[in-house]
């Protein structure tokens, strides 16, 4: 079984490509840099593939290479994004467009390159994983552009769902709250609440994510966690702001 992990150069695109390795799949992990992605896979039966996700040819040239490597794909965990803490009235448009770039639209054509090699691969199907976020429900403040972009790719995740059933596609997606990587570190030391106070916020282990990731991945394609929320037990979620 061959998967795709998108952004597997650190954190939970690691994390989900590890958890997948250990659960027997071939893992094509997909980043910015090559050395991260090597360091990822480790001594795991893989490859390795350098990619921009919000650049058509290196996303077609990504996909091209996993079927000439595997012949097929059976997983794309689409997880490459971009964050983005500034106040509204401050968010210049090429910040505004970064994030753009990178969560929205890397997720459309990292889904439509795999949708197409899915739909025509024999045996057909697939499943597509997208890493929405708790933001794509209840957002945090000062972070319009992640909140906008996550809310966009839960409808990705839907529109796939949808037009996948004729291919035998699932995708679901999994929203994560608080994983312990590089980026949530500073919530240690207090993040903006919606109340405008400063406060610290408990983090899980990111292992726990990659798990959730591989556990979804495991289901036939006759069965789908069409949503999944992992999040540290404690961290403010239910009933944010």
């Amino acid at each position: 079984m061959i998967a795709v992990v998108t952004g597997a150069g650190s954190g939970i695109g690691r994390a989900a490509a590890q958890a997948l390795s250990a659960d027997g799949w071939t893992v094509v992990a997909a980043g910015r840099r090559e050395a991260p992605l090597l360091e990822t896979l480790g001594d795991a039966n893989g490859l390795a593939v350098p990619t921009d996700v919000t650049d058509p040819d290196s996303v077609a040239s990504l996909f091209t290479k996993v079927q000439q490597a595997y012949g097929r794909i059976d997983l794309l965990f689409n997880n490459a994004g971009a964050g983005l803490t500034k106040p509204v009235a401050e968010i210049t448009y090429d910040e505004w467009q970064a994030v753009v770039d990178v969560n929205l639209t890397g997720t459309f054509l990292c889904a439509q390159a795999a949708f197409r090699v899915m739909a025509a691969q024999d045996p057909r199907g697939g499943r597509i994983i997208n890493n929405g976020s708790l933001s794509a429900y209840v957002p945090r403040p000062q972070a319009i552009a992640y909140n906008a972009t996550k809310h966009a790719v839960t409808g990705i995740t839907k529109s796939l769902s949808l037009e996948g059933r004729e291919f035998d596609i699932a995708c679901g997606q999994i929203d994560i709250g608080n994983a312990a990587t590089d980026m949530t570190a500073r919530m240690s030391g207090g993040v903006l609440q919606a109340d405008g106070s400063l406060a610290p916020e408990p983090t899980m282990d990111v292992a726990h994510v990659g798990r959730a990731v591989a556990q979804m991945a495991a289901l036939p394609l006759d069965a789908n966690v069409q949503y999944m929320t992992v999040m540290a037990t404690k961290m403010p979620y239910v009933g944010r702001g």
